[in-house]
């Protein structure tokens, strides 16, 4: 008998969760965040964009006291689609605005609508970092299933660092924390001293944070740098997309460093063992369940982790990359 999902929580004064399922994943639910105003409610973030998830989303809505059709705007963390895929759907059915970073709306037509450049781009990073080529075309395509969870529509706001979006009776700010997207934006609420922390800071599983095509030049360098943006925060309480809330968010922050410092440790221990291809080093790395266990888009996000390490460590002077078909790593001269 599946676990059921946490039930809809009213978290503060005209401030809600709802969980709303995610088919066929381990995180099994986001949780939207619903602002309660005179005017309406406001969401950050939607679901995936299935029958289920929308059917939950309104159901939720109904305990709150509200519905789909009253919604006036949604902040989208970023556009993975358990937090964009509904958002066209909520628009549809109320005609509220959508609200994304402009890095994440750059690139929506190019992941969910024509995407085949984008494939073709990952296949040859594929080939670079050093996959073998009875799997470059099955883990090019590993994410294209999820396609169709996401009503693939531009957003009408675009929200920089910084800026205050229009949630009547709230005092929310946006922080660019990139890294797991490059658009990703959290959301700090001063009133009540609450950090929406999306997928950037979760209490217990740390986000992938991947290198690929989309990702820029130094995604892990970023992610690292936007932590560092979530010191000075005196939170009373962190409000992620998965898991459940949690406080002690600056000692959540250490912990993240830490797991990296120590992913850093084992890239540089297996370019020390004669491990020089990023595919290769990634076997070598410590994962949740042995490499011959991992498989898929899973794979290919262990692999896209990996490159995002070697890269954070070449802008450190740590490594260098030797060009070629597919690429080697090297310790920096002088280590």
């Amino acid at each position: 008998m599946p676990t059921p999902l946490p039930p809809v929580e009213k978290l503060r004064p005209g401030l809600w969760s709802v969980p709303v399922p995610i088919p066929s994943n381990s995180l099994r639910y986001v949780f939207v965040y619903v602002f309660e105003t005179d005017a309406g409610p406001y969401l950050v973030d939607t679901g995936w964009n299935t029958d289920e998830a929308f059917a939950a989303l309104t159901a939720g809505l109904a305990e709150v006291g509200t519905d789909v059709a009253s919604v006036q705007g949604v902040l989208v963390t970023h556009i993975h689609p358990d937090h964009y895929g509904l958002a066209g759907r909520v628009r549809d059915a109320s005609g509220a605005w959508i609200a994304l970073h402009p890095a994440d709306a750059a690139l929506i037509h190019d992941r969910y609508e024509q995407p085949t450049d984008l494939l073709d781009r990952v296949a040859a990073m594929l080939r670079r970092v050093g996959a073998p080529e009875d799997e470059v075309n099955s883990l090019a395509n590993a994410s294209m299933p999820v396609r169709a969870f996401v009503s693939a529509v531009m957003p009408d706001v675009l929200l920089e660092d910084g800026d205050k979006p229009e949630v009547p009776g709230w005092d929310l700010s946006a922080i660019w924390t990139p890294g797991h997207s490059p658009g990703h934006l959290c959301f700090w609420e001063a009133g009540n001293r609450l950090m929406l922390s999306g997928d950037h800071v979760l209490p217990r599983i740390t986000p992938n944070i991947p290198f690929h095509p989309q990702a820029g030049a130094d995604p892990l360098g970023e992610y690292l740098a936007s932590l560092d943006k979530l010191n000075d925060y005196d939170e009373d309480e962190v409000l992620p997309a998965h898991e459940y809330r949690f406080d002690g968010l600056r000692g959540r922050l250490d912990e993240l460093r830490a797991h990296h410092e120590k992913r850093f440790a084992e890239v540089v221990a297996a370019i020390e063992a004669g491990i020089t291809t990023a595919w290769a080093i990634a076997e070598q790395m410590k994962w949740s369940r042995p490499w011959d266990r991992i498989e898929g888009f899973m794979r290919r996000a262990a692999v896209g982790e990996a490159m995002a390490h070697l890269r954070a460590l070449e802008v450190r002077g740590v490594v260098r990359e030797v060009d070629g078909e597919p690429a080697t790593w090297e310790l920096a001269s002088g280590r």
